[in-house]
């Protein structure tokens, strides 16, 4: 074997084993992405169950609890590509119902309401930070995806383009402020 050839053939192994290296790579940020969705998915499902226990309760206004139960309704029922509004639509619920520190006060005085609302706060502070992960996730992955190495040797194989979830997932202020 002549020098060049050897040298064509240690640079066609290191070409392999960075592509490799990189699809090694893209595969942990889509296992990535599946963790953290799957993270938001329970935080959601919390937030959502919380609120449709308190809405059912009896410790809220009749009207307050009706805006509270059909939003959570929704959200836990939406199919998949109207999950981002639903859950929009239970934040603004939340904000609404839970605008003023009064109504949380109200809850809290009610028998099991205390552990109800921190229950509660837990939860809306728990939304953002999964939704967080998980962008930040799909971030990652979308910045490594437009390369043109992945692009060109196909490395992302038929693994579906990451996409972010976004919803409005500001708490009630009177939630936070009690919680800080």
């Amino acid at each position: 074997m002549t020098p060049t050839l050897i040298w064509i053939l240690v640079a066609l192994v290191a070409i392999g084993l960075y592509l490799s290296w990189t699809a090694g790579r893209l595969d942990r940020l889509h296992a990535r992405i599946d963790a953290t969705r799957a993270g938001l998915d329970a935080q959601l499902l919390r937030r959502a169950s919380v609120a449709q226990e308190l809405a059912t309760s009896g410790v809220l206004d009749p009207a307050a609890s009706i805006v509270l139960y059909e939003a959570a309704h929704a959200a836990r029922q939406a199919e998949e590509e109207q999950r981002e509004v639903a859950e929009s639509e239970l934040s603004q619920a939340l904000r609404a119902v839970f605008g003023e520190p009064a109504q949380v006060e109200a809850v809290r005085d009610a028998p099991g309401g205390e552990a109800a609302a921190h229950e509660l706060t837990e939860a809306v502070r728990r939304v953002p930070m999964a939704r967080r992960f998980h962008n930040d996730a799909v971030g990652a992955a979308r910045r490594l995806r437009q390369h043109r190495k992945v692009r060109w040797f196909r490395l992302a194989g038929h693994a579906p383009f990451p996409m972010a979830f976004e919803m409005d997932d500001e708490p009630p202020a009177a939630l936070v402020d009690r919680a800080a």
